[in-house]
């Protein structure tokens, strides 16, 4: 097959010699690859943080949270039919959440976060059922679920126990300490100060795992009458949690709550919950995207260097086109296609090491953690245990052809200075 005037030449160009042109060819598809290698990487990384996160928070956590800031919530149970009239309404349950602390028999103690729910209501931690690794979700009586890197802080199994204090107010707690000192019979105010401070033991009826560090080293389930005697909160809640059948038009519900059903109470959404951490998650993958395109950037420079290269030192041949009759957009195109069939070979090339690299990122993280006796992904920062990473399309799309535009516009200054040069000064070029 004929090829075209301008592609026939600048392949001839990038031919592989052994020549320092071809060198710099080479270097220069090489500078393409890595910055779109690295470009998927971690564009792809970002994205799988945002989506991964977003998929273990709605597995655990209720779509919108009802409660009286902080204040113990008394008119829970007429909420809830109010709530479920709703036809995107899923289901919705009271709730209890607060500080404690955690004691086992060997002595460890650990601090935690206690989640007193309803095992009855529909949709009751509902990511929780399908993610017990051990034992089975089953909170009766004394009963308490704990996550999986909980547990194993505290040493304790499925039918282990652990003892449950609740961190109240302390007010009352240093009162009654100073109503002790001061007191002649001292035995009845340190009874009412065990009145306060009353734990309760539980049995460890499963373990399970979310997938989220922070939730799997810190969250207790047990009952929502285990949460209510804890806090003294009698028949009271601090809470209402709703779960909606598509939990993106949180936002809406939440309004529409507010307006009509709790005006005056507090209504957040997942959304609002994790706002901190889903803004800076974007943030960074935005930032991260534009300061990585600079190394696309500097293999363009390095694109542009060699075409100049082969303008100087193809001086002659150049002269000699244009004296055969080769038109200056000719010249120019044989330029412009050099840098496009390095932008090609280097999308090529990078979409290639981009993907094994995405491929095997977790047995790599291993190995080099391996190597170098260091914990490469911690999960107490990162939240998960492996890198998760979610390559989309569209992002893929517009890393490839942002390459492979810097890499042609790259080529269009030596291309117009080829194409200027006059046939009877390049043919006397020494």
């Amino acid at each position: 097959m004929q090829l075209p005037f301008s592609l026939f030449l600048a392949l001839r160009f990038l031919k592989p010699k052994r020549t320092f042109v071809s060198v710099i060819t080479v270097v220069s598809v090489l500078g393409v690859t890595l910055g779109i290698a690295v470009m998927i990487l971690v564009i792809s990384v970002m994205t799988g943080f945002d989506l991964e996160l977003r998929r273990k928070v709605l597995g655990f956590d209720p779509h919108v949270v009802i409660s009286a800031g902080g204040m113990p919530l008394s008119e829970w149970r007429d909420i809830g039919p109010k709530l479920d009239a709703y036809k995107g309404v899923s289901s919705s349950a009271p709730f209890i959440q607060g500080p404690v602390l955690l004691a086992t028999g060997e002595g460890i103690v650990r601090s935690a976060q206690i989640h007193g729910v309803d095992p009855e209501a529909e949709g009751a931690r509902p990511g929780v059922r399908e993610s017990v690794v051990a034992g089975e979700f089953k909170l009766e009586g004394d009963s308490a679920i704990l996550g999986l890197d909980l547990a194993r802080s505290l040493d304790v199994q499925v039918g282990g126990k652990v003892t449950v204090y609740p961190a109240k107010d302390f007010a009352p707690i240093l009162a009654a300490l100073k109503e002790a000192e001061e007191a002649s019979n001292p035995k009845d105010a340190l009874k009412k100060l065990r009145s306060l401070v009353l734990p309760a033991e539980l049995t460890v009826a499963g373990i399970f795992t979310s997938g989220r560090y922070q939730v799997d080293s810190e969250v207790l389930l047990v009952p929502l009458h285990i949460g209510q005697e804890l806090y003294g909160l009698e028949d009271s809640v601090h809470g209402v949690s709703v779960w909606l059948h598509e939990p993106y038009t949180a936002p809406a519900y939440a309004a529409k709550f507010r307006a009509k059903v709790v005006p005056n109470l507090q209504t957040l959404t997942w959304i609002d919950l994790n706002r901190e951490i889903f803004d800076a998650i974007r943030l960074e993958r935005n930032t991260m995207f534009f300061l990585l395109l600079f190394i696309v950037i500097v293999a363009a420079f390095s694109i542009m260097n060699t075409l100049i290269t082969v303008t100087v030192m193809k001086t002659r041949e150049i002269g000699v086109m244009k004296a055969l009759g080769a038109t200056r957009n000719q010249i120019i195109w044989v330029f412009l296609t050099q840098g496009m069939v390095v932008g090609a070979f280097g999308n090529l090339t990078g979409v290639g090491l981009g993907l094994s690299i995405l491929h095997w990122r977790n047995e790599f993280k291993d190995w080099l953690a391996a190597r170098l006796g260091i914990e490469i992904f911690p999960p107490g920062i990162y939240q998960f245990r492996e890198i998760p990473a979610e390559l989309i399309p569209s992002d893929l799309a517009i890393i490839c052809v942002s390459a492979f535009v810097i890499c042609s516009l790259a080529a269009l200054l030596p291309a117009v200075v080829a194409a200027r040069l006059e046939p009877v000064k390049a043919l006397r070029h020494d």
